[in-house]
């Protein structure tokens, strides 16, 4: 099934999904509530049997109308037809969390916590939410966009790690 079909079938079970495409590229938006029994369903009735990425994107200072400040976004394969299908949610202040979709694709698990290290989205239902990329007792999240480009100082406490110590 192609997946401007597999979108409008999904519509039946999800009627608050939207969707568009550009240059064979779909991308479905769908409420946060909602997100976790879209993933379960296709994964197990469609055969997106694949999470290629986890990532979020900033809305803080984008010109146009935005639905939250924050984008959450999935791409997802299907490694038997070759489609991808990219699906998004959206979370604003100060209800940044969303379902973990751990319990679908195990590579969700390290997505998630990137996420969380780098934009402080928690994920509901993960199994071990902590940072990966930055220091336990680091207290910002580095990629949204009111984080300031020199940091707040907190480079000054990191721990010096010599060659013989990694």
């Amino acid at each position: 099934m192609e997946l401007q079909g597999l979108i409008e079938s999904l519509q039946r079970d999800f009627p608050s999904l939207s969707w568009s495409e550009f240059r064979g590229q779909v991308r479905a938006w769908v409420s946060r509530d909602r997100l976790f029994p879209l993933l379960k369903t296709l994964k197990e009735q469609h055969g997106f049997d694949m999470l290629a990425d986890i990532t979020c994107v900033d809305y803080l200072y984008y010109q146009e109308k935005k639905p939250a400040r924050f984008g959450l976004v999935y791409v997802l394969t299907n490694t038997q037809t070759n489609q991808r299908l990219v699906v998004r949610t959206f979370l604003d202040e100060p209800d940044l969390v969303a379902p973990s979709a751990t319990p679908l694709w195990e590579a969700a698990n390290w997505l998630e916590r990137e996420v969380w290290d780098m934009f402080g989205i928690r994920f509901a239902g993960h199994p071990d939410l902590r940072r990966i990329l930055l220091p336990e007792d680091f207290a910002s999240h580095p990629l949204r966009k009111d984080y300031p480009l020199q940091g707040l100082g907190e480079r000054n406490n990191f721990p010096i790690i010599r060659r013989a110590e990694s």
